[in-house]
């Protein structure tokens, strides 16, 4: 009898003290932010809406009493809030309903995690800034050109409103081991990489950041290991990728990573006329992460090699690695 008490109590440990409640957990970065968490000994729930699978729960964010019940059931010591339209060019076409979901359900989550004493990580985006005067500290004006931008910021102010021990987290453009190409603005040009027969024009006017998802879900949970040591913690902090590339230098970086042909792709310098308003270079100053021993970053060689390589069409490269 006695053994059995003590196999029973082996079974508790296993399951982790620790409650992390992750929006968006069927998004790019929140599969990420998901799989960091539960990898490093954090009980993880995940929610999505669109593209809820088994693994994870199906919560319309705009549905208050809906995020009132998880979040009571749950109870979690942490939330990461990854769920956004992070789109500019919907968010322009659909105002109201970008609106009611980067800032109305933004606002409700903070206020939700506050009841219960939670730390909310709220994702944000380098184009809350106007890309004019490069790096941009924490502590800088922000002056979004587009709405995109203008819906974070209004996010930002609704969260630590609502919330005043809640952190926002800046981030630039992302990428990462895609379900599909479309799903980041930098794999989404590995199709135009990949067909070299057709010249491609790639934008060489903007400057940008990439970051690799599992690096941000790094900083997510040691930002929250940290706060629950220290009530400090909080308030607004930037993350980036330190390599600055436009898209054709990005295009040109995956096409040397699997050996392909770069000439077919045509830089082109002047700024795009096409879309929503985009910040010419919003690079994020990230020293204040940083001195709190805060970060990780993976080589955009190595993370996008990762990312794409499923996507590729050339068989005889497969072989030449894999066998």
């Amino acid at each position: 009898m006695p053994e059995m008490l003590v196999e029973m109590d082996q079974e508790d440990v296993d399951i982790p003290s620790r409650r992390v409640l992750i929006t968006g957990a069927t998004g790019l970065l929140g599969r990420a932010v998901f799989k960091e968490f539960n990898q490093n000994n954090w009980n993880a729930v995940g929610c999505g809406y669109r593209r809820a699978q088994p693994k994870f729960e199906q919560i319309n964010l705009l549905d208050s009493v809906a995020v009132h019940e998880i979040i009571r059931d749950f109870q979690p010591h942490v939330i990461v809030h990854c769920a956004a339209e992070r789109r500019p060019d919907v968010v322009e076409s659909q105002p109201d309903a970008a609106s009611q979901l980067n800032v109305a359900a933004s606002g409700n989550l903070a206020k939700e995690a506050a009841g219960i004493g939670a730390f909310l990580i709220y994702i944000s985006t380098d184009y809350v800034f106007d890309g004019t005067n490069p790096p941009y500290k924490e502590t800088d004006i922000p002056n979004p050109l587009n709405l995109y931008g203008k819906t974070k910021l209004e996010g930002e102010k609704a969260v630590l409103e609502n919330n005043d021990g809640a952190a926002v987290l800046r981030i630039p453009v992302l990428y990462g081991e895609v379900e599909r190409l479309e799903e980041s603005a930098v794999t989404v040009m590995f199709d135009k990489v990949q067909f070299s027969n057709k010249s491609a024009n790639m934008d060489h006017w903007q400057q940008r950041f990439p970051t690799n998802v599992k690096d941000v879900a790094t900083v997510c949970r040691q930002l929250a290991e940290k706060r629950m040591l220290d009530p400090s913690v909080k308030g607004t902090f930037h993350w980036s990728g330190n390599e600055q590339m436009t898209k054709y230098e990005m295009a040109c970086a995956i096409a040397d990573a699997f050996n392909l042909p770069s000439s077919h792709l045509r830089p082109i310098t002047d700024c795009p006329v096409m879309g929503a308003l985009r910040p010419r270079n919003a690079q994020l100053d990230c020293s204040k992460l940083e001195m709190l021993g805060i970060g990780q970053r993976t080589p955009f060689r190595a993370g996008i090699k990762e990312s794409l390589w499923p996507f590729l069409v050339d068989k005889r490269w497969r072989q030449t690695v894999f066998h």
